[in-house]
């Protein structure tokens, strides 16, 4: 078992999922992804996530993010499952689920927490990005259903900061103020951020977000 860690190589695999095999470095592209886990198939929290992922597909699509579902269960259980998400969340199931039933991605991906259950995964989120390294994970408790609103968010602050010589404060939102990186000396603001900024202290400087018009 490894513990994944962020700016590690996300491990490859090839299994088999809900719309065939995948390999998951070739099926990302040049793309990020986000892989998320569920402890086992008809479980309440997760179809409602799934569901959810589903309608947020065009959002995800914009940011050119690739969504993938894992779960310890096979192929035909997802099937089945998928139909029964699709009539009670009224969408339609828009990504692979990957079916994991021998635990090895789960295993690769340190998500099986012997002190939360010792056979089933815990609701891990790992953002990827399209370089394949992992930008963000997020562990959830089997109770709380995850909010694909923050995972927007911290997207767009993953792909935001990756180009861009600045970081993202707390509550930001697409559009708000960003921070200017302490690497950034003074005398190279005027070039690098040309729309002005505000020195609120030497090491605490703002400037209106730079990727938008």
């Amino acid at each position: 078992m490894s513990t994944i860690r962020l700016g590690d190589e996300a491990p490859n695999f090839t299994a088999q999922s809900s719309e065939g095999e995948i390999n998951f470095h070739n099926w990302l592209g040049d793309s990020w992804g986000i892989l998320f886990s569920h402890p086992a198939d008809y479980t309440p929290v997760c179809t409602t996530e799934l569901g959810t992922a589903a309608k947020y597909k065009a959002e995800f699509d914009k940011r050119s993010v690739k969504v993938v579902a894992l779960s310890v269960d096979g192929v035909d259980s997802h099937h089945g499952w998928i139909k029964d998400i699709n009539e009670t969340q009224n969408t339609t199931v828009n990504f692979p689920i990957i079916a994991d039933e021998d635990r090895k991605i789960a295993t690769l991906y340190d998500m099986i927490h012997p002190n939360a259950d010792s056979k089933l995964t815990i609701r891990s989120v790992f953002v990827i990005g399209s370089d394949k390294e992992v930008k963000l994970t997020i562990t959830y408790p089997a109770s709380t259903g995850r909010n694909f609103d923050e995972l927007l968010r911290v997207i767009d602050s993953l792909q935001l900061t990756a180009y861009h010589k600045v970081a993202t404060p707390a509550n930001w939102n697409n559009g708000d103020d960003c921070v200017i990186v302490p690497s950034v000396a003074n005398e190279d603001i005027p070039t690098l951020f040309p729309k002005g900024h505000t020195e609120v202290k030497p090491y605490l400087r703002l400037t209106p977000q730079p990727n938008l018009n």
